[in-house]
């Protein structure tokens, strides 16, 4: 299934894309898509049995905004250079084990929101990537394979990143990461059985039409099992939590000089394979 959260922001609603491309209201079923529907097959069930039936309202997508396709995220968890090509076009080893970072919660935003270029930034950066989302809790998971049973779904996240801010004003991460809006995510969470080799989806992103990034998840140092197993050894996942799973060469920071960075005006399209694409344009924040 494909499910989404269309709306203002702040008061979504949750639908669901038909086998036909028609958007159907799911409000009357059930009352968000977040972790307490993605932990409870029963209620994917009747959604599937719904679905199938064509008893659910068509909802009207003419100038309808699409959300984040999960609510009450509890935590984002990042891998960082996880693709081959990224780690050696920034200059990087291959990391032994996977780098793992935190984004807030609150830089999440719809698909084709507004990105807002953060002040003072001189090199805001994109990043395209494979989002994981939590359906079971995870917890000490033992192997990658028993780690995919835990995975609801699917979905791409733009991994916004200012990278002066990251890498060369102190501390960790954390600064070049969080800044607002510097994570949309969606169109659309489509279910894991829907999804049967994560490690074989293309990614694009494209800068003002120009095609910056092309890859594969092929390509990822930690696929997408061992990242949830690994994960899971240092922290509980939750049913709804979010993990960006690493972005493909082909970013501003590893282009020659001068680099392309972001600037308020710019269009980023993404789109990860079956997974739906996203558009933003950036403005000032």
């Amino acid at each position: 299934m494909k499910l989404l959260r269309v709306g203002t922001a702040g008061a979504e609603r949750p639908a669901v894309l038909d086998q036909e491309g028609t958007l159907r209201d799911l409000s009357a079923l059930v009352p968000d898509i977040d972790g307490n529907l993605l932990s409870d097959a029963s209620a994917l069930d009747r959604i599937r049995a719904a679905v199938g039936a064509g008893v659910l309202p068509a909802l009207d997508a003419t100038g309808l905004r699409i959300g984040p396709p999960v609510a009450r995220i509890g935590k984002v968890v990042c891998i960082g250079l996880n693709y081959h090509d990224h780690a050696a076009e920034t200059g990087q080893a291959t990391p032994a084990e996977p780098v793992v970072f935190l984004k807030a919660a609150d830089t999440v935003v719809g698909p084709d929101d507004t990105v807002l270029v953060p002040r003072g930034s001189r090199k805001t950066d994109w990043e395209v990537e494979l989002a994981v989302v939590i359906g079971r809790t995870a917890r000490y998971v033992e192997s990658a394979e028993a780690a995919l049973a835990h995975v609801a779904g699917y979905t791409v996240a733009h991994d916004v990143s200012e990278r002066e801010f990251q890498i060369e004003r102190g501390g960790t991460w954390d600064k070049g990461k969080n800044c607002e809006t510097f994570n949309p995510l969606g169109p659309w969470l489509v279910t894991a059985d829907e999804v049967p080799d994560p490690q074989a989806l293309s990614l694009k992103l494209w800068v003002n039409g120009e095609l910056k990034q092309n890859g594969t998840t092929a390509n990822q140092i930690f696929p997408v099992g061992e990242v949830v197993r690994y994960v899971s050894q240092f922290m509980t996942l939750y049913p709804g939590d979010v993990i960006n799973t690493g972005t493909p060469a082909g970013v501003a920071m590893g282009q020659p000089e001068p680099k392309p960075y972001l600037r308020a005006g710019d269009v980023v399209e993404l789109e990860v394979e079956g997974l739906g694409r996203q558009r933003q344009e950036l403005k000032d924040a």
